[in-house]
């Protein structure tokens, strides 16, 4: 997948793994913490398998597409069936998320006010926070 939406690069380009990070310009802990970097992964398998669990998954594993605002902030994973599903799906959730279509709001318990501006600005949002998202 050469054509990433706008402000997304990629990181990582493995076989089993893919990172996809937003505006990394921005978000490089000058200004922002490095930690609020919005990724995107993509992984063959659940990327929070435990320890010592299988490290080649089986062909038929299913593929996860999980969103992260922070370490401990992400939005529910999707599931595909395979990789090239999977790198649609992500493709998808990048462009929604470019276009202001993702209400990362909701996913915080505590708000982060001037790093939900800065994502409001970049994504185009007018910052209100009862806007529906199509699919959380």
């Amino acid at each position: 997948m050469d054509d990433l939406p706008d402000g997304w690069d990629r990181w990582n380009d493995g076989e089993t793994k893919l990172v996809w990070a937003y505006r990394p310009d921005v978000f490089n802990g000058s200004s922002f913490p490095a930690a609020c970097l919005p990724t995107i992964y993509i992984t063959q398998g659940k990327r929070t398998r435990r320890p010592g669990a299988e490290r080649d998954p089986s062909p038929d594993t299913p593929w996860y597409v999980t969103l992260y605002l922070e370490p401990e902030v992400a939005r529910d994973d999707e599931t595909f069936p395979s990789r090239d599903s999977a790198l649609a799906g992500a493709r998808d959730l990048a462009a929604r998320f470019t276009e202001g279509d993702v209400d990362y709001r909701r996913l915080y318990q505590v708000p982060r006010e001037t790093y939900f501006a800065k994502l409001d600005e970049l994504t185009g949002r007018d910052g209100a926070t009862d806007s529906p998202e199509r699919e959380l």
